[in-house]
């Protein structure tokens, strides 16, 4: 519960927690759900409830507005809810096409199962990037970074069973740079180096990386890469551009076009009492359901 932590409040919807409508341009939102239900709807008239180890992949483009509410379909118990929600940057090019809405279902999320001599086992779960001997992933948008040749973004959740040994492969494009965030467990080593805290640090992309859970539980990680855009960045808000001009146009912009309006009678809409996952995409009067591997 993170109601008035540190000045921060996750309940903003008025009777079910999330974020009820807002704008985003220029970028793109990556959103992993390790645990619950996030309930989407946007403005080009999509909407989907997905969690339990789905991603759902927004470009937001030109201008995309969306909620994101968390639905208490459990009225007696506790309603957890974990997620990674990633930020990834366009190039200028990029960054006034046409906003994008996918989901990547977890069933069909490529993963890599990997036994080290001592038949200690970790997955690797592939939701962007290309991993030596695991599955190709599935495609990221078509104007993503991660879809550029050369751009060599992997998006990984690692899981490393106690003891268990996993070599992290060098990557595959010059200049790019690696992040590894250790989340879970009590023990982790990246080459020499004993990490003893939940961290996110920097590791040399260009070399491989032998990493060991030392602990005594299971160690998770969340592995962030891509090849630097190389441009500027001017933020403000739900906006990402390269220019303080471009954001003041990007506020003005949504003013007054509320990038395209608004076609759900609520701003917080939360989709039914069952806890059925789907996803209806722009234009489509039948929904899309996860299908097995």
């Amino acid at each position: 519960d993170f109601s008035r932590k540190d000045g921060w409040s996750m309940y903003h919807g008025d009777t079910v927690p999330g974020f009820p409508g807002h704008p985003h341009r220029g970028f793109e939102t990556v959103t992993l759900v390790r645990k619950g239900l996030i309930d989407h709807s946007d403005s080009l008239g999509a909407a989907a409830r997905f969690g339990g180890g789905d991603v759902q992949w927004v470009t937001a483009g030109k201008g995309i507005v969306h909620s994101e509410m968390f639905p208490l379909l459990n009225a007696t118990e506790p309603n957890p809810l974990e997620l990674f929600q990633i930020w990834l940057n366009l190039p200028a090019r990029h960054k006034m096409v046409e906003p994008h809405f996918t989901m990547l279902w977890n069933e069909k999320i490529p993963r890599l199962v990997h036994q080290d001599e001592a038949g200690r086992s970790t997955t690797v779960t592939v939701v962007a990037g290309a991993l030596p001997a695991a599955p190709a992933p599935l495609a990221p948008p078509p104007e993503s970074w991660a879809s550029q040749p050369g751009a060599d973004v992997a998006i990984w959740t690692l899981r490393l069973e106690p003891g268990a040994q996993w070599p992290m492969p060098a990557a595959q494009g010059e200049g790019t740079r690696r992040m590894l965030y250790f989340f879970v467990g009590d023990g982790l080593r990246v080459g020499p180096q004993d990490v003893r805290e939940h961290a996110a640090m920097e590791v040399d992309a260009r070399q491989d990386w032998l990493l060991t859970n030392t602990g005594a539980t299971v160690v998770e990680c969340l592995v962030l890469q891509g090849r630097p855009i190389g441009e500027p960045v001017a933020q403000y808000g739900p906006f990402v551009m390269n220019t303080q001009q471009e954001i003041m146009q990007a506020m003005q912009d949504y003013r007054r076009t509320q990038f395209g309006g608004w076609p759900w009678p609520d701003s917080d809409p939360v989709h039914g009492t069952e806890a059925r996952r789907f996803a209806r995409y722009p234009g489509q009067a039948e929904d899309e359901v996860p299908a097995a591997a």
